[in-house]
C-alpha cells in the first residue's frame, strides 16, 4: 500500500516526493526559527527597556518586508527555480540571525528582522508551495498539508530549543547557534529541489499523458497571468480575506507566550503555548489539505477562518492560565488548516501558469495583516494595560475575513492560454 502512494505512473519513487520531503525540512527549520520572536520578546524588552509594541513593531516591520518580498520570490521561482532562489535564501537568513546576535539598539533590530530575515524567508513558503503545486495535480492539498506542516512541527521544537538556549547561555548565543543551522541545512536541503517534472522528463502526479508534448504542457501550464488575474474580483477578495486572517495570526503568535506569563505561567510553561500551537498546526495543516483534495479549498477555507474567529473571541475573556493552553489546542489545529489553502485555492482560481507570482502577491497581503496585528495589539495593551479589546478585533477581523470567503467563486478563464509559462 505504501509503495502505491509513493510510486509514480512509472512504478518509480516520484521524485515529487523527494521535493515533499526537502521542502517540510527547510519550513520546519525557518518557520520555527521565526517564530522563536515569542520566546526572545521577554529577553529583549528586559535588556533594553523597549515598550511592548515598540518590541513586537519589529516582527510587524518582518511581516510587511516578507509579503512584498514575497511577490519578488515568487516571480524568481516562476523563472530560475528553488534550487538557486532557495539557495540564497538559505545563506541570507543564516547570516541574519547570526547578525541578530550582536544587536545593541532598536534600529538593529528592525533591520535585523525587518529587512534582513524577511529577504532570507522570503524566498521559502511562496516558491516551495508554488514548486509543490507544479509537482501534484493528484494530492496536491495533502502535499502542502505536509510541507507546510513543517511551520508547526518547527514551532513545536524551535521556540522551546531556544528558550533552553536562553537559559543555559544567553540570547545572544542562541541567535548565533540559530543562524549557523540555518546557514547548513537549508543550502544543503536546496540541492534536492527542482522547478517542475518536465525538467526530469516527467508529468505532475495525476495528470494523464498527452498524445504529444504540446498537449502535456497545456495540461501543466494552463492558467492566468498576473495581470489577469488582478482584474478578477476574485482576486481582491481572497486578498482582503487573507489580509484578515495575517492581522490575527500574528497578532497571537508574537503575543500569546508573553499573554500567557501574564496569567502566572512559568516562562518553560509559556513557551509551551508554541509547543501546541505547533502540534495542532501540523494536525491541521495536513488534515485540511486533505480534504481540501475532495471538497476544494473554498469550504474548508470558510470554515476554519469561522472557528478561527470563534477562537479568538473566546481568548478575550479569558482570565485564567488553563484556559490559554486549551487555547492554543483549538487556534494551532485552525490556524494551521488555513495554510495549506492558499497555495491550492490560487491553483483552483487561477491555475499554474503564473502560479509563483500570484500566490507571491496574495502573500504581501497576508504581510500586510501580518505586519499591522502584532504592534496595534501591542499598542492596545500598552493603552489598556490588557489584551481583552486587542483580541475582540482580532476576533471580528478574522469573522469579515470568513464572510469574503465565503463570496469567493470559480473564475472564467477566457484569458488563460496553453502558453509555456511566463517569466
Amino acid at each position: 500500500m505504501k509503495r502505491r502512494l509513493l510510486n509514480g505512473p512509472d512504478g518509480r519513487m516520484f521524485y515529487g516526493y523527494i521535493i515533499v520531503i526537502a521542502s517540510f525540512l527547510v519550513m520546519a527549520l525557518s518557520s520555527g526559527a521565526i517564530y522563536s520572536f515569542s520566546v526572545f520578546f521577554e529577553p529583549l524588552q528586559t535588556q533594553f527597556g523597549w515598550s511592548r509594541a515598540v518590541t513586537s513593531g519589529a516582527f510587524s516591520a518582518f511581516m510587511v518586508m516578507h509579503g512584498m518580498m514575497s511577490i519578488g520570490g515568487g516571480r524568481l521561482n516562476d523563472r530560475f527555480g528553488p534550487r538557486i532562489v532557495l539557495s540564497a535564501s538559505g545563506l541570507v537568513l543564516g547570516l541574519a540571525f547570526i547578525m541578530m546576535s550582536r544587536v545593541t539598539g532598536v534600529w538593529h533590530l528592525y533591520v535585523g528582522y525587518g529587512i534582513l530575515i524577511a529577504a532570507g524567508f522570503a524566498g521559502m513558503p511562496v516558491p516551495l508551495m508554488s514548486t509543490v503545486a507544479r509537482w501534484f495535480h493528484a494530492r496536491r492539498g495533502l502535499m502542502t498539508g505536509i510541507v507546510m506542516a513543517g511551520t508547526g512541527v518547527g514551532t513545536m521544537i524551535m521556540p522551546p530549543f531556544a528558550n533552553w538556549l536562553i537559559y543555559r547561555t544567553d540570547w545572544r548565543t542562541s541567535y548565533l547557534v540559530f543562524g549557523l543551522i540555518l546557514t547548513a541545512v537549508i543550502v544543503l536541503a536546496a540541492q534536492f529541489m527542482r522547478r517542475d517534472p518536465s525538467k526530469q522528463g516527467l508529468l505532475p502526479l495525476g495528470v494523464v499523458a498527452q498524445s504529444n508534448e504540446q498537449g502535456a504542457n497545456a495540461a501543466i501550464h494552463a492558467g492566468m497571468l498576473l495581470s489577469e488575474a488582478l482584474r478578477t474580483r476574485q482576486f481582491w477578495l481572497l486578498c482582503l480575506a487573507l489580509t484578515g486572517f495575517g492581522y490575527a495570526l500574528q497578532s497571537i503568535m508574537v503575543h500569546v507566550v508573553i499573554y500567557g506569563r501574564g496569567l502566572g505561567l512559568t516562562p518553560a510553561s509559556a513557551a509551551s503555548i508554541m509547543t501546541i500551537i505547533g502540534g495542532m498546526g501540523v494536525a491541521g495543516r495536513i488534515g485540511v489539505g486533505g480534504i481540501a483534495d475532495r471538497l476544494g479549498a473554498r469550504r474548508p477555507l470558510v470554515m476554519v477562518l469561522a472557528a478561527l474567529s470563534l477562537s479568538l473571541f473566546w481568548l478575550a475573556f479569558t482570565v485564567q492560565s488553563w484556559t490559554v493552553v486549551a487555547f492554543a489546542f483549538v487556534f494551532g489545529f485552525v490556524y494551521g488548516g488555513t495554510i495549506p489553502l492558499f497555495s491550492h485555492t490560487v491553483a483552483e482560481l487561477f491555475g499554474l501558469r503564473a502560479h509563483g507570482v500570484i500566490l507571491g502577491t496574495i502573500t504581501c497581503s497576508i504581510g500586510i495583516g501580518s505586519a499591522l496585528g502584532p504592534v496595534v495589539t501591542g499598542y492596545g495593551f500598552d493603552l489598556l494595560g490588557s489584551y481583552t479589546w486587542s483580541f475582540i478585533i482580532c476576533g471580528a477581523v478574522t469573522g469579515v475575513a470568513t464572510v469574503l470567503a465565503l463570496c469567493l467563486r470559480p473564475v472564467s478563464r477566457t484569458a488563460a492560454t496553453n502558453d509555456p509559462p511566463a517569466a
